[in-house]
């Protein structure tokens, strides 16, 4: 018990333990968002030095750096942490529910119902104001883990069914995504492509507002069923002989992931691989248990897309390659990592 700390909320309502060791890498990991943000929030055309940069946040700073800062950076950074933040978390549900590390929203289709529908919303309603794009990735995102829960109902859902069926979504998913593009117009193949790559260029206050309340109130759900995560790690019939409401819990989490997978892909676009590395990393740190995985996923996740957003904008200046491709690069030898390690599985 002396690698646990207890809390304690009230004298009826609640109590839990915290690894330390969860605790030390959770502190160590915001220590390092905060650092990588400030960092980024100097970078740019015109350069400002940290400490200046510090000032700024504090309030104490000029009025040249204050209005590029917080009217034109933060916004990007802010926008970067929660949409990391928020795929991780989901990858980190997904490979719960799955019992795969090799599972997340992106692999599974959920990333690409979300895909399909901004797509053709950009594509078949080319007048119409981008700020319904958000909704409608949203709409997209949950619709197909709907579809997904649903094919995968046979007397229950099962890891595996999951698995076969998510995959056959995403497939078919991709090749939605590719007809409407073919027969689209050259300008519109542009945008589309772009967002399908994975960008947050151009975000404002308002997206920031935007979705800020779904991260982070969805975030303290997933944390909230950690617990019920646990119990399904020791398979099905014996989470249930526990006392878990099974299905239930796995549709509340299912849709979480959902949602979260669709805030995110409604403001960053189609950002691949962080909801896969970043739950898995956090597990080789700290153990298999998904309550303390999920607060570093989330962090490991906003520090992988700062930097990614960081050498996008740096990286081949002035010309500004997306978010997405860094987070492929990264990721895509890393999944056949994965895929090698568990092979004989």
């Amino acid at each position: 018990m002396k690698d646990y700390l207890s809390l304690r909320i009230g004298k009826r309502f609640s109590s839990f333990q915290l690894h330390k060791k969860t605790i030390w890498f959770s502190l160590l990991a915001l220590l390092i968002v905060i650092a990588v943000a400030v960092v980024s929030l100097g970078m740019g055309e015109m350069k400002i030095a940290p400490l200046d940069v510090v000032k700024v946040l504090l309030g104490i700073g000029s009025e040249e750096n204050a209005l590029i800062v917080e009217q034109f950076r933060l916004p990007r950074i802010v926008i970067a942490i929660l949409v990391g933040a928020a795929l991780a978390v989901a990858g980190a549900i997904m490979q719960g529910l799955v019992r795969n590390p090799l599972a997340s929203p992106d692999i599974l289709g959920v990333s690409g119902g979300a895909s399909v529908f901004a797509v053709g919303f950009l594509i078949l309603f080319e007048t119409a104001s981008i700020k319904w794009l958000p909704p409608i990735a949203f709409l997209g995102a949950t619709l197909t883990t709907f579809l997904l829960y649903a094919l995968s109902w046979k007397k229950g859902v099962t890891p595996l069914r999951l698995v076969m069926i998510g995959v056959g979504i995403k497939i078919a998913a991709g090749a939605i995504v590719t007809m409407l593009i073919m027969f689209s117009p050259f300008l519109l193949q542009n945008k589309a492509l772009l967002w399908l790559t994975g960008s947050i260029y151009g975000v404002a206050w308002n997206d920031v507002f935007m979705i800020l309340p779904w991260v982070v109130g969805l975030i303290l759900v997933a944390a909230l069923l950690a617990r019920r995560l646990n119990i399904q790690q020791l398979g099905d019939d014996l989470a249930t002989s526990l006392g878990s409401s099974l299905q239930l819990d796995r549709f509340l989490l299912l849709m979480i992931c959902a949602a979260l997978t669709g805030t995110a892909v409604s403001v960053g676009g189609d950002i691949s691989f962080v909801a896969l590395l970043a739950p898995h990393i956090a597990k080789q740190l700290i153990g298999p248990s998904f309550g303390g995985a999920m607060t570093l996923s989330a962090f490991l996740g906003a520090i992988i897309v700062l930097l990614a957003d960081l050498i996008a904008r740096m990286a081949f200046s002035p010309i500004e390659v997306p978010v997405g491709v860094f987070t492929s690069a990264i990721g895509a030898p890393f999944f056949i990592y994965l895929l090698y390690k568990n092979r004989n599985r």
